[in-house]
């Protein structure tokens, strides 16, 4: 990597990564707000602004905006997330300046039609529709409100069919004004990029952005619970979750390391047994999961209705195994695995462009690739032990499940395997 960065007088973060033997650029802003920064009667909001942006400016329609990046065979796109939300446009490096151009306008100058919000409206309830047809998302929904009940960290990110029917263009126009300042978003670049032409192209785009506080969330607090629906569906869709570590942590990288030696591939501990010597299920995994100020612990596995028993008492075995040791060779493996998806991510303009923004945002300062390998290289099986006892030892575990649950045993029973 080979980032360069540069602060503009009204605090707005421009970073490239330049990237040789390629011809392409992905361009992306990414803004520190989400939906963990939303009042209650504002969940779904940081969405649906998302979905807005796109939907017109003082100088272009909606179509414009589609016809103007695709004349060039250029790509655009966004994300919200809990805490960060994300525009990115991939274009031939001699259109930078038109990727540039169309994001600052639609982060500065969207219009908000009541037509086209709408419309949107209607499209995002269709996807909250389709999100509760499919089990193995909403489940990832379920056991987020399960594990911090009542907080913003805990919300569904696209929020509610009653809610989003109190936004407004108002309502957009205060929410965009309120946290999309200079001093809170990065403007990012790789591919093939010159960094001072980019930053003057940033600085003629965004030159109208206020500085800004950053934006202000409720602190996350873990707590156990079990939340269960019964449904006429093949599988049980099941998961655990616990309390994880947050970005900062000395354990992030062993919580990760964890993650992959308990179910990050084929060779880790729960799709060995759980999948290979008991076929008890089809896809089992785990993961860790990290905010600025706490995280989450978890693993999903689907199964069958017969099947549902044996595996929670596998699956809590495992995590009770993990935590009294590991051995030598599944650590490097699982080190090793998070280095080659380290490395091949460098490969992608995308991801590079990606990485570099969400770091700026959580740590203030891009992470030297080298730096990221020392720290995993450094992650030694006392330290996974330590983070295991940690995870599963803490506070009661989080609960979700969906589908026919008749035999899975009850949370009493599933919180007191881990004591």
């Amino acid at each position: 990597m080979n980032v360069c960065e540069t602060t503009l007088p009204n605090g707005l973060r421009v970073a490239t990564d330049a990237m040789a033997g390629v011809e392409t650029t992905s361009v992306g802003v990414w803004v520190d707000v989400g939906a963990r920064n939303e009042a209650l009667e504002l969940n779904g909001v940081s969405h649906m602004l998302e979905h807005m942006a796109f939907k017109g400016t003082r100088r272009r329609t909606a179509r414009g905006i589609a016809e103007e990046i695709e004349a060039v065979g250029g790509h655009l796109n966004a994300f919200t997330s809990r805490e960060q939300t994300a525009y990115v446009a991939r274009v031939v490096a001699d259109d930078v300046p038109l990727a540039v151009d169309i994001l600052a306008d639609i982060l500065q100058h969207s219009t908000f039609e009541d037509q086209e919000l709408e419309r949107e409206r209607t499209v995002i309830i269709q996807e909250i529709g389709q999100t509760r047809d499919t089990p193995d998302d909403l489940i990832f929904d379920r056991l987020q409100e399960v594990a911090f009940p009542d907080q913003p960290l805990g919300r569904s990110i696209l929020g509610t069919v009653e809610r989003l029917g109190g936004f407004d263009r108002r309502t957009l126009r205060n929410y965009m004004g309120a946290h999309y300042r200079a001093s809170g978003m990065v403007v990012a670049a790789s591919g093939k990029v010159d960094h001072d032409a980019f930053v003057d192209l940033v600085e003629r785009g965004f030159g109208e952005l206020s500085h800004g506080d950053g934006a202000a969330f409720e602190a996350g607090r873990f707590s156990g619970g079990d939340w269960r629906e019964q449904r006429d569906l093949e599988q049980v869709h099941l998961t655990l979750g616990f309390q994880g570590v947050p970005f900062d942590d000395d354990d992030f990288h062993a919580a990760h390391v964890l993650a992959t030696i308990l179910g990050g591939g084929m060779s880790s501990r729960l799709f060995q047994e759980v999948r290979e010597v008991r076929g008890l299920a089809y896809s089992i995994f785990s993961f860790s999961s990290s905010y600025l100020d706490c995280g989450l612990f978890g693993i999903y596995a689907g199964t069958g209705p017969d099947e549902i028993g044996e595996l929670v008492a596998v699956v809590c075995d495992q995590l009770d195994d993990v935590a009294t040791g590991i051995d030598e060779e599944e650590l490097a493996r699982a080190r090793t695995q998070h280095k080659a998806g380290l490395k091949m991510a460098l490969e992608s303009s995308a991801a590079r462009c990606e990485q570099v923004g969400r770091q700026i945002l959580v740590y203030g300062r891009p992470i030297p690739v080298p730096e990221l390998v020392g720290k995993i290289d450094a992650v030694e099986t006392a330290a996974v032990t330590r983070v295991a006892e940690r995870i599963m030892k803490g506070a009661a575990p989080a609960v979700a499940a969906i589908g026919p649950i008749g035999r899975l045993e009850s949370y009493s029973a599933i919180a007191g395997r881990f004591g």
